[in-house]
């Protein structure tokens, strides 16, 4: 098809689909759309920026239906993915379907942990994740409203369609994919949920999943999700981190005590009660370290090597799991599904107790280890995945890879190469198979907002730079007259609990006889139920840490100060961030320009798109550290971010704010 008449039938389609969900067209979705469709058809990779408000979910999916591609749509978040299947998907495939004369199909694939396990809710007996539901009874409670909803027909057996239980409850009747006996030999696997749910998406034309997934089957270079022409990485600023977290190697006490449980319980024998030990021996000498570093906090964090203390109690571990494993597999006599089944969950829990003690006991210059106290947790992860996705990701399909912030700096270098593309590099010596990582484009389709007249970005020079102890006492007193000027209205983003702690405290004496509703996050908290209570009522005020900086959709009177307590470099005692800025460092470049400020320029990016979300959107963006406009890496912060009026006249500021709440208050919002 020619370029004229596929940019034709596209943007034909996509006026289709827009009149379908009730909007109305925009250049930059037009532009993507085009860019989108070029390069599905001429077998090349994609990098684009959609800013906010360009519908880029469209023009994304629109021509890749029109080429008649199988893509496969991996998201970063639940709300995207639920945005996808549940809201943009039912509504744009009849109109694709007339528009393109052919059924226009979709699905959802997550992991197998997502889903109900028919044959371990049937089995009579417990095992270690069913023991606690017994001696609780509001979880028995909960696992009985769980199994009668399981067995209702027409269910999906999806977490997050289930009713909502406690997480021991759900890991009770359910199974991770290495403890999954698999579809043929179960007795159960004619309905799988998960089984069928992955059915659906082997024929469909848009399977939406998740970033964590597509990243694990990357890495493992083992097929989990459908076959597919095409991938697109949306949240794409995001992929390299969740590429990170997947691949993540964790050891705990408890996951190797339920592993020997398990087996002890299967197969009672001397190699199982040597596992028992060995998890036994490893609990301690982990309480033993853990009490070390109470007493000692250097001991703990990013750890060179591993602790004397534990190599052994580790190695005694790895060998024991091990033998289970190899008993396992020499008894393969089994004929009884159910037997079967948990022999496979046995085996599975056993495994992969032994790969992560053997990785431990292998660190390489490419790893970074560390102890996290609150969770007694050794943690093992790669330094770069870069060169594992470019080779495992970028060869194999078209990648699109769209968000609203993928420059830093007006430049898409940063997160072009941590997702594996060839950037301002030869690879001559290498002529790969299949698609070149090098033969990627770049595009930036801008906003259809106006940022400069819809929001100003207030950059005060006065304030203190911020120290190690949360904000500064000049900080908190800027951010209750904002609040205050604004009537509420205001979500505050800070880079830690510290700092959301003092703001609660600050906030709560300071306007205490405005009596504004304060809605304070806390460790723990899910995000959704705090902001729809921050959208229904306009004049309350959320104050929460990194996890609302990104994803927060509240358009309208709710929404009309954004403020930031400092910017978001990553924390000195970040293993992996600091272990990759060290390693650049030591190799005679610059780990800040190379990690921190890449990274705090992205969700800085983030953080201040919360604050213009329509057309009709007005608002301030306030940052409290004076950092931004006196250093010079300031500058590469600012041109990251919308394009808002800047201004560092704080009564211009407070009376913009007073004039939006006065005209707001009038309407009633």
């Amino acid at each position: 098809m020619k370029e004229a008449e596929l940019h034709a039938k596209v943007e034909s389609a996509l006026a289709a689909a827009v009149a379908a969900i009730g909007g109305r067209p925009r250049p930059g979705q037009i532009e993507m759309a085009k860019a989108v469709a070029n390069a599905l058809s001429d077998k090349h990779h994609l990098l684009v920026q959609a800013g906010t408000g360009t519908g880029k979910s469209l023009a994304y999916l629109v021509p890749s239906l029109v080429n008649g591609e199988r893509v496969l749509v991996a998201t970063a978040t639940l709300a995207l993915q639920r945005q996808l299947v549940e809201r943009d998907l039912p509504k744009i495939a009849p109109a694709l379907s007339k528009e393109l004369g052919r059924e226009i199909t979709y699905a959802i694939y997550k992991g197998v942990g997502n889903y109900l396990c028919r044959q371990k809710m049937s089995t009579g007996e417990g095992d270690p994740d069913g023991d606690a539901l017994f001696e609780v009874s509001t979880l028995e409670k909960q696992a009985k409203k769980l199994r009668e909803w399981a067995d209702t027909p027409g269910v999906s057996g999806d977490r997050d369609d289930a009713p909502e239980v406690d997480r021991r409850v759900w890991f009770a009747n359910s199974v991770s994919g290495r403890e999954c006996i698999g579809k043929d030999e179960c007795i159960f696997g004619s309905e799988c949920f998960s089984a069928l749910a992955k059915e659906r998406a082997q024929s469909a034309d848009v399977v939406v999943t998740n970033h964590t997934l597509l990243a694990i089957e990357i890495v493992e270079s083992h097929p989990i999700l459908p076959e597919r022409d095409a991938i697109i990485l949306d949240e794409a600023h995001e992929f390299m981190d969740r590429t990170t977290q997947a691949v993540t190697e964790e050891l705990t006490s408890s996951r190797v005590i339920r592993a020997a449980k398990m087996a002890s319980k299967f197969m009672p024998s001397k190699a199982a009660i040597a596992f028992e030990r060995a998890a036994e021996d490893f609990h301690a000498a982990l309480e033993d370290f853990a009490e070390d570093v109470r007493r000692d906090p250097s001991k703990g964090g990013r750890l060179a090597d591993l602790p004397a203390q534990l190599e052994a109690p580790i190695r005694k571990v790895k060998d024991a799991s091990a033998a289970v494993v190899a008993l396992i597999n020499a008894d393969s006599d089994l004929t009884d599904g159910d037997e079967m089944a948990e022999r496979a969950r046995v085996k599975g829990a056993t495994n992969e107790v032994a790969t992560t003690a053997t990785k431990m006991l292998r660190q390489s210059n490419g790893q970074v280890m560390w102890y996290e106290p609150t969770f007694a947790t050794l943690y093992l992860a790669p330094l770069d995945v870069s060169a594992v996705l470019r080779k495992n990701l970028l060869t194999q399909t078209p990648v699109i890879a769209t968000s609203a912030t993928l420059s830093v700096g007006k430049s898409f270098d940063s997160i072009a190469a941590s997702i594996g593309f060839v950037v301002g590099e030869s690879e001559e010596d290498e002529s790969p198979e299949g698609i070149d990582p090098a033969n990627v484009q770049m595009l930036d389709v801008g906003s259809p907002f106006d940022f400069a007249n819809q929001g100003m970005l207030y950059l005060p020079r006065h304030i203190p730079e911020p120290g190690r102890d949360g904000p500064s006492k000049e900080a908190l007193t800027e951010l209750g007259e904002l609040i205050e000027a604004a009537g509420g209205r205001t979500l505050a983003l800070f880079s830690s609990w510290r700092g959301v702690d003092a703001a609660d405290e600050h906030l709560r004496r300071v306007l205490a006889d405005l009596k504004l509703p304060i809605i304070t996050q806390r460790k723990g908290d899910a995000v959704g139920p705090l902001v729809d209570r921050f959208a229904k009522n306009p004049q309350s005020i959320l104050l929460g840490t990194i996890s609302l900086w990104q994803g927060i959709d509240v358009p309208g009177p709710s929404c009309v100060l954004v403020a930031i307590d400092r910017i978001p470099f990553p924390r000195p005692d970040e293993p992996v961030m600091a272990a990759r800025t060290a390693e650049i460092d030591e190799a005679g470049g610059s780990g800040f320009m190379k990690i921190s400020l890449p990274r705090a320029a992205l969700l800085l990016s983030q953080g201040t798109g919360r604050l213009i979300r329509s057309m009709d959107d007005r608002g301030v963006v306030a940052i409290l550290d004076s950092r931004i406009v006196t250093k010079k890496y300031g500058a590469t912060l600012l041109n990251s971010m919308p394009p808002f009026w800047r201004t560092g006249d704080k009564s211009v500021v407070i009376e913009s704010l007073k004039r939006l709440d006065a005209q707001f208050s009038e309407k009633g919002e």
